[in-house]
Formats: structure tokens, sequence, C-alpha cells
């Protein structure tokens, strides 16, 4: 035998622990490499899921955002409050569209109401039937493509731009006043972040 496997035998008086047994040596393993996968193993795990659930939940909001155009339905509270866009109760035809982009977010939203239900409107976003303007069109052709809307119908018409500081949205609106009594009314909420 060489000295140097000797000394892997014989314990140095320096080292006061006896040698390690074949049964201690495969415990401490396992319990190595349990740790490992422990560490290792189960975070893996939770980032396959984790990944699985967000591809799955891009899948849902590229779905719900594919359909171009106006949703039948009222915006959510949360829209409505984030936007400005306080719809009147007991309103009817209400459609809305939002769109997102790293520079402006815009909420289009399209409502008829009672002369009383547009008065509280427009005096809930801080103006008056005062502020319109007769045959105008702030909503540019481009934002009436993107949810359809076509202000060549008789009317009369009027519109008006509510300009406000950011982070507060700017609405651009026109109301179709055809019906007397039951206005029509078209708005587009920015906000830039």
């Amino acid at each position: 035998m060489t000295a140097a496997a000797l000394s892997h035998q014989v314990p140095s008086p320096d080292d006061p622990r006896p040698p390690e047994g074949r049964g201690h040596k495969i415990r401490r393993r396992a319990l190595t490499l349990l740790i490992i996968v422990l560490l290792i193993g189960i975070p893996a795990g939770y980032l396959v899921i984790s990944a699985n659930q967000s591809r799955d939940s891009g899948r849902n909001k590229e779905e719900k955002y594919a359909a171009r155009g106006l949703t039948p339905d009222w915006p959510s509270r949360v829209q409505r409050r984030l936007y400005h866009v306080p719809i009147p109760p007991g309103s009817k035809k209400v459609s809305y569209y939002e769109t997102n982009n790293w520079r402006t977010s815009r909420l289009y939203v399209q409502f008829r109401t009672s002369d009383d239900g547009f008065d509280k409107f427009l005096k809930s976003i801080g103006t008056s039937r005062a502020a319109l303007e007769k045959d105008d069109f702030p909503i540019s052709a481009r934002h009436r493509n993107i949810v359809d809307w076509d202000f060549t119908t008789p009317g009369p018409w009027s519109g008006l731009t509510r300009a406000r500081k950011n982070p507060t949205p700017t609405l651009d609106m026109v109301v179709n006043w055809s019906k007397p009594g039951r206005p029509m009314v078209y708005v587009v909420s920015r906000t830039t972040p």
C-alpha cells in the first residue's frame, strides 16, 4: 500500500472524525441530489407553468382584440373611469372599442341617451351644450374608419373637443340630433401615459 492510500484510511490526528461509511456517503449524496432537484426543479417547473399561463392569457387577449370594431356592450367601470366617459344610466345602443399602444390609449364609445342624460354627461365631463359647435366633426376620418362610424347620415350634427392635460384624457365628441330628445353620442377618449 502506498502512503497516499494509507493516509485516506487512517484518520490524521488533526481530524477527529472517523472515516465516512458507505451508507453515510450514499445518504449524503441522496440528500445533495434532493436539494439540487428542489433548488432547480421546482423553480424550473414553476417557470414552465407560468410561461404556459402567460401564453394562454396572451392568446385570449389576442382573440379579444383581433376582432376590430365596436363591441355591442358597455365598457367596464374601470374603462369608463380611466377614460372619463361616464355613460348616462339608461343609455341604449351602447358599444365600445379600445386600442392601446406604447404612446396612446383610446376608447371609442357610442350611446343613445335622453336630453337629460346628455346634459348630465356633459356636466360630468366639465362642459355644457354651449360648447358644442354645429356641423363640427372633431373625430378624424382615420378614427371613424377604425370603428366604421359614418357621419354623413342626416343630422343635425354638432361636436366638441374637451382637451385636458395628461394624464386626464382628451375627449373628441360628435352628436347626432336626428331623433329629437334622443341624441346619439360618439366619443373618442385618448390618454397618453
